[in-house]
């Protein structure tokens, strides 16, 4: 067994971000390993969307030349050379890009075909990909006559089709039944085992179930970091994780 350190798959140096004269995000850094799965946490407002945006390359970062700011997808400028690294992202914003009067086979190979994969692997990933996301059983049906909890099943599928190096879930679970979350937090888990994932969420329980880590926003700042055991026993008491969340922020969930 290899004893070499994680893979860093993300890095992410004094990001910050202004909406006219209101800034958003204040100086905010961050670093996800292969094989960890963080858990992004904050009340509403707190600028979660927003990080995640400037992460995938969706939304610039303010004063980048001037700030010191930078992002690193696998080791490629993400501002600078934004194809290649964006080739190494999967992305599921709040709301999943969906083409709703496509059929879910139709969807997922442009989906595919997006990412550059030749014809022959598209195919063999829409494959694997219906199978991982329970989509098998839909596969020719038009996305706009399916419930809540396959449409995001759809999104989840469009981020991970090409196999990506870094996930990043926007509320992934927001609507759904418990049974859909449980199968998607399944999901997320196993996607963790080969693969970086940022899970933005203001649930605590999606959080003790498939995360390794967790940051804390607040105010478009970063206020705690540490791994999701580390949460949980903060301030002496272990296993209350809502109470030391309540505590950090002075919010209630």
């Amino acid at each position: 067994m290899s004893n070499a350190a994680p893979e860093t798959t993300l890095c992410a140096r004094h990001l910050t971000r202004r909406f006219g004269n209101r800034q958003v995000i204040h100086d905010l850094s961050l670093e996800l390993k292969r094989g960890e799965v963080l858990g992004l946490l904050g009340h509403n407002g707190a600028g979660k969307s927003t990080t995640l945006q400037m992460l995938t390359g969706c939304l610039l970062p303010n004063g980048v030349e001037r700030s010191g700011c930078s992002i690193e997808i696998c080791g490629i400028d993400l501002l600078r050379q934004p194809v290649l690294a964006k080739a190494h992202i999967g992305y599921l914003p709040e709301t999943p890009p969906l083409y709703r009067e496509l059929s879910v086979n139709d969807y997922l190979t442009f989906a595919a075909r997006l990412r550059g994969m030749q014809p022959g692997a598209a195919s063999a990933a829409l494959v694997q990909t219906r199978q991982r996301c329970g989509l098998e059983a839909v596969g020719k049906e038009i996305i706009g006559t399916l419930s809540k909890g396959y449409q995001q099943r759809v999104g989840i599928a469009q981020a991970i089709i090409h196999s990506p190096d870094v996930i990043v879930l926007d509320e992934p679970t927001v609507g759904l039944d418990p049974s859909q979350i449980r199968d998607i937090r399944n999901l997320i888990r196993e996607l963790g085992d080969r693969s970086s994932v940022i899970l933005s969420t203001h649930l605590l329980g999606e959080v003790e179930s498939v995360c390794d880590c967790v940051q804390i926003m607040q105010e478009g700042k970063l206020i705690y970091g540490g791994t999701t055991a580390a949460l949980a026993s903060y301030g002496g008491e272990p296993g209350h994780l809502e109470e030391n969340f309540i505590r950090l922020t002075g919010t209630q969930q």
